[in-house]
C-alpha cells in the first residue's frame, strides 16, 4: 500500500470523524463525540504513517527529500499538525465541544489536497533552491504557525456561534463559557504566532544563502509580513489594551484570511515562491 492510498484513507476517517463531533453536538449524544475522537486518532496516526511513507518513497525513487517541498505535501503536514492540535486542547481542556468546529478543518485540507485538479500528488525532485537543510526548519515552523492561527479562527467561529445561539439552552448551551472560548483563542494565537515569527526567520536565513538576501519582498514574504502584522495587532491589543470576546475573534478570522491568501493566493503571483503546486 503505497503512501497515496494510506492517506486518502486518512481523508475518510478525518470527514466520519468531523460528522461525528458535529453529530454529537446537535443531538447532544456524547458516544457519538467519543467516537469522533478515536476516529480522529486513527486519522493522525494514518496521516503520519502515510507522510513518512512518502518520505520513504522519495528515497526509493532516487529523490530523497523531507515531503514537505509543494502544495500538496504541505496540506497534507498542516492537516496532521491542526489534528494533533485540536486533540491536544479536547483532552487538556475537556471540552469535546471544541472539536466540533475545528475538526472540518484536517478533513477540507486533505480533501482539497486529493480532489483538486491544479494540485499533484506525484513526488517530484526539489528545484534548486529548495535543495537546503533549512527546509525543515523553515516549513515544519511555519505550517505549525497556520495550525495555531487555524484551530483560533475555529474557536472564533465557535466563540461568534455561541454569541448568535441562545446560549441558555438548546445547542448554544452546549458551547463552552465565553471566557474558556476566549483563553484558548489566545493561547492558540500566542502559539501561532510564536512559530510563524520563527518561520519568518528561518526563510530569512535560507533566503540569503539560496538568493543573496535576506528579503527581497517577494509576494510570500510580503504576505507573511502581513499576516504577522495583522496577529502581532490582536497581541497589542489583547495585552496593552484589553480587548476581549468578538473584537478578538474578528480580528482572528480576519488573521485566518491573510493566512490563506498567503498559502494559496500568492501562488499564483510571479515571484520567487511561485512554486507551490
Amino acid at each position: 500500500m503505497n503512501s497515496s492510498i494510506i492517506l486518502s484513507i486518512a481523508t475518510f476517517v478525518y470527514g466520519i470523524s468531523a460528522l461525528c463531533y458535529i453529530s454529537s453536538w446537535i443531538f447532544n449524544k456524547q458516544t457519538m463525540a467519543r467516537i469522533g475522537t478515536v476516529l480522529s486518532l486513527i486519522g493522525i496516526f494514518g496521516n503520519t504513517a502515510g507522510f513518512f511513507l512518502r518520505w520513504i518513497e522519495s528515497y526509493q525513487q532516487g529523490i530523497g527529500h523531507a515531503p514537505l517541498s509543494n502544495l500538496y505535501e504541505s496540506l497534507v503536514f498542516f492537516a496532521l499538525t491542526t489534528a494533533v492540535i485540536y486533540i491536544v486542547i479536547e483532552r487538556r481542556s475537556r471540552e469535546i465541544t471544541v472539536s466540533v468546529f475545528t475538526s472540518p478543518l484536517p478533513f477540507i485540507a486533505m480533501a482539497y489536497a486529493s480532489l483538486s485538479p491544479n494540485i499533484s500528488d506525484r513526488i517530484q525532485p526539489l528545484i534548486p533552491a529548495l535543495k537546503s537543510n533549512w527546509l525543515i526548519a523553515h516549513v515544519f515552523t511555519c505550517f505549525l504557525g497556520y495550525a495555531g492561527f487555524a484551530i483560533a479562527f475555529g474557536l472564533s467561529i465557535m466563540y461568534l456561534s455561541k454569541s448568535s445561539l441562545n446560549s441558555d439552552q438548546g445547542i448554544g448551551a452546549r458551547i463552552p463559557s465565553y471566557d474558556i472560548i476566549d483563553e484558548l483563542t489566545y493561547q492558540m494565537i500566542m502559539f501561532g504566532f510564536l512559530f510563524l515569527s520563527v518561520g519568518i526567520i528561518t526563510g530569512a536565513v535560507w533566503a540569503n544563502s539560496a538568493w543573496g538576501s535576506y528579503w527581497s519582498w517577494d509576494p510570500k514574504e510580503t504576505w507573511s509580513l502581513i499576516t504577522w502584522f495583522i496577529y502581532a495587532l490582536l497581541l497589542h491589543t489583547r495585552l496593552m489594551k484589553g480587548w476581549q470576546g468578538k473584537r478578538i475573534a474578528y480580528i482572528s478570522i480576519i488573521g485566518f484570511a491573510a493566512v490563506l491568501f498567503t498559502y494559496f493566493g500568492v501562488n499564483y503571483l510571479p515571484g520567487l515562491h511561485s512554486y507551490g503546486k
